[in-house]
């Protein structure tokens, strides 16, 4: 495939020479449409958009390049995309792996009713959090996105345990080692506790939000995880993201954004052809 095939007509009329051929490109188009929609939805808010974004930035100047004939930088074009894929493989690692790991979950199509660990993850947060909101027991729980924050998870003492809500109301509890800073989840498990995250200094906050809440409106400034927050004073609970803070969620609001966020259809008895044609 080739710029002088693109042009030629008899290329395109050969395409749709019969109808069983046309509907085979039909559908081949479609998948490759479908794909490039569902991979920019997962991509989206993460450091590697911004890299595919220059990659179709420099595919449009080396197809102009080339339109026009100019071939010098035609070929500078060709090595810069060549040896960007190396570099942006070193770069991006940690993305990739999360993406990948997205990835490997999707062909998961037999499994049967037992629970996944995005709703093991929920149903600690909410039950950890329905036992921490009525005492006043304040909490900080950071969950990685795509884009990692190691730099702040390297200032916490490190557990790399499986979550539970028992292991995260403990943590908490006043007066213990672990209950100052932040815990920080990251692939479903609790990696690190005592972590202390960047504190917002946007104007905009109200002085009733104390440093815990500055924490989490920070941190979701810097990247793209989600961070909850349970209120020492009042027991109010709070989701930052995107720089987007909620303040004084109800129990109920707390759920539909967590399943909202990690769990992409509910769990329930499906047969299997349904998991593959939701993508679960």
């Amino acid at each position: 495939m080739n710029i002088s095939q693109l042009l030629d007509a008899d290329y395109w009329s050969s395409l749709i020479a019969s109808p069983w051929i046309a509907m085979l490109h039909l559908v081949d188009i479609s998948l490759v449409v479908l794909l490039i929609y569902q991979l920019s939805k997962s991509l989206a808010g993460t450091k590697i958009m911004v890299l595919i974004r220059g990659v179709f930035l420099f595919l449009f100047a080396q197809i102009v390049a080339s339109l026009l004939g100019l071939q010098t930088i035609s070929w500078l074009m060709n090595q810069v995309i060549t040896y960007g894929v190396i570099a942006a493989v070193v770069i991006f690692a940690p993305e990739l792996r999360a993406i990948l790991e997205k990835l490997g979950r999707t062909t998961q199509l037999f499994m049967g009713t037992s629970l996944s660990s995005e709703e093991v993850l929920v149903q600690s947060l909410l039950k950890s959090v329905a036992y921490m909101a009525p005492r006043k027991i304040g909490a900080l729980i950071a969950i990685e996105g795509a884009q990692t924050i190691q730099e702040y998870a390297s200032t916490g003492i490190g557990l790399h345990a499986d979550i539970s809500s028992e292991l995260l109301i403990n943590i908490f509890i006043p007066n213990t080692p672990l209950h100052d800073g932040a815990v920080i989840v990251r692939e479903n498990k609790i990696a690190v506790a005592c972590a202390y995250l960047p504190l917002s200094e946007s104007a905009g906050i109200s002085k009733e939000f104390g440093t815990r809440h500055r924490a989490a409106i920070g941190l979701s400034e810097v990247s793209d995880a989600l961070v909850l927050i349970v209120s020492e004073e009042t027991g109010s609970i709070s989701i930052a993201q995107n720089g987007i803070f909620q303040h004084d969620l109800s129990k109920e609001e707390l759920e539909s954004l967590l399943r909202s966020k990690f769990i992409l259809s509910p769990e329930s008895s499906i047969s299997w052809w349904q998991r593959l044609w939701r993508g679960k």
